[in-house]
């Protein structure tokens, strides 16, 4: 049954917005890890990255699953990345770009593991946008991300994504990005296209994670400022508690 999916799906039909926190295993720490754990208010955890050089996920996969019920979803920057200890996998497809490794390059060196694994599959569009300074994503991708003041690009994009048969969608600016996805540019993709939203990079208040959720997010990703300050996890939540969305 998927699970994960079938929660973005929900989320979507009734206009509420969840709470991810993403997790790069190469900034893992078990007391960080544990203090967020400790906040009630997260949905889902994304566990990855564009680049990891230590061991992969499979600690930080492995202590959530000891200490706690949320569902874990993989967030692969490679093959090396893909782990059963995991609830979900985000199988994406970078639809921003002209790079056939990733859009579909690689899928097929992973597909014989991911068979194995019995991970939830999530055939996901995943867009990169300008967030104001070249990121670690644009970097290993190769690719150019789309221009910050384009919605339209980013809605015609993805309503192809969505048509050849992709599940979900992910609008990303980027690890470390100086500016978060414009919500004109949420609202433009959520208009255009039926599919669970995801939208994260560069979101370090609760006021830009509102902004998100406002203009049609189903789901809003935190990562660097909650591996800092696990505590801000309760302002983020509350942000994301139902209120007026874009219809």
């Amino acid at each position: 049954m998927p699970k994960v999916y079938f929660s973005m799906r929900r989320a979507r039909e009734d206009g509420r917005t969840l709470l991810a926190v993403l997790l790069d295993p190469d900034r893992f720490s078990e007391d960080r890890l544990d203090a967020l754990l400790a906040q009630p208010g997260i949905d889902l955890f994304f566990v990855g990255g564009s680049l990891i050089s230590g061991e992969g996920p499979e600690s930080v996969l492995r202590r959530i699953r000891a200490l706690s019920s949320i569902p874990t979803v993989l967030f692969p920057g490679s093959v090396l990345q893909v782990h059963p200890e995991a609830d979900a996998l985000l199988f994406l497809s970078l639809i921003s770009g002209r790079n056939p490794e990733l859009l579909i390059g690689q899928h097929v060196l992973a597909a014989p593991l991911v068979k194995r694994s019995q991970l939830e599959v999530i055939p996901t569009g995943y867009l990169l946008v300008d967030g104001g300074r070249p990121t670690t994503a644009s970097y290993i991708s190769g690719c150019l991300p789309l221009p910050h003041n384009k919605p339209e690009i980013a809605a015609t994009t993805a309503m192809a994504g969505e048509m050849l048969g992709l599940r979900a969608l992910y609008l990303d600016a980027g690890s470390g990005a100086d500016r978060a996805v414009h919500p004109a540019m949420i609202e433009a993709v959520r208009s255009a296209t039926e599919a669970p939203l995801i939208v994260g990079g560069g979101i370090r208040t609760s006021e830009q994670a509102f902004d998100a959720a406002r203009a049609g997010a189903t789901v809003v990703v935190v990562g660097n400022v909650l591996e800092q300050d696990p505590h801000l996890v309760s302002s983020f939540a509350q942000a994301l508690a139902p209120r007026q969305r874009v219809p």
